[in-house]
């Protein structure tokens, strides 16, 4: 029994990163429901707390990845793989929810053109991420090791459309906003945005090295 113990086995990563990914996109479309109801209060609330609620459950993803590290003797994929694109997919959730607390910590009044295209091209993002992720398994295979991959571009084309709109939101801001307090507020909320499409190519940049390595 001892040494039953003892035996090599696999932990169901996998599984994992699905389900973490399944909660990023809950929280990006609960975030992009609260910016589409921003001026309802109760809506507001509601979705700010699916948002909540989401990125505590990917944490808890995060915290069973990261021990089932430390009881799996061999892997599917490097260990340090593994830590990587778990704990990267969890930045992506905790930025929207940085984005929704630093709205209502800002006191925003009111939702910009530009934070609506910020929100889709992040919610864009994470969809991309959540496909990619559940192809992991199925790397062996050469066409969903490049149905994968091409995923990975789009999200990379997606996070420079972000930046784009993150460059002309700024410049606008400082040319026509008289509020300084509302500049600094809209700044920081575009610059949240923009970074959850960085993360999200981080996380496909992993994804890109994990396929090239053992595909």
């Amino acid at each position: 029994m001892f040494f039953g113990k003892l035996l090599p086995r696999e932990g169901n990563f996998f599984e994992m990163f699905n389900q973490h990914a399944d909660r990023i996109v809950e929280a990006a479309c609960a975030f992009s429901q609260l910016v589409a109801n921003y001026n309802d209060v109760h809506l507001r609330e509601k979705y700010n707390q699916d948002v909540d609620n989401a990125e505590r459950a990917a944490d808890r993803v995060t915290h069973d990845v990261n021990k089932a590290l430390h009881k799996t003797f061999i892997t599917p994929i490097d260990r340090e793989q593994i830590h990587g694109l778990i704990n990267t997919m969890d930045d992506v959730a905790d930025l929207i929810q940085d984005s929704a607390e630093t709205m209502a910590l800002y006191d925003v009044r009111h939702m910009t053109v530009e934070i609506t295209r910020l929100t889709d091209l992040s919610v864009k993002c994470c969809e991309r991420v959540r496909d990619a992720v559940k192809l992991l398994d199925k790397i062996a295979d050469h066409s969903n090791a490049e149905a994968a991959l091409k995923i990975c571009e789009e999200i990379d084309k997606l996070e420079s459309d972000a930046d784009r709109v993150m460059r002309s939101a700024m410049s606008k801001l400082f040319r026509e906003e008289p509020d300084v307090r509302e500049v600094i507020k809209l700044k920081a909320i575009y610059e949240l945005l923009e970074t959850i499409t960085d993360k999200c190519e981080d996380v496909a940049n992993l994804i890109e090295g994990i396929i090239l390595e053992n595909s």
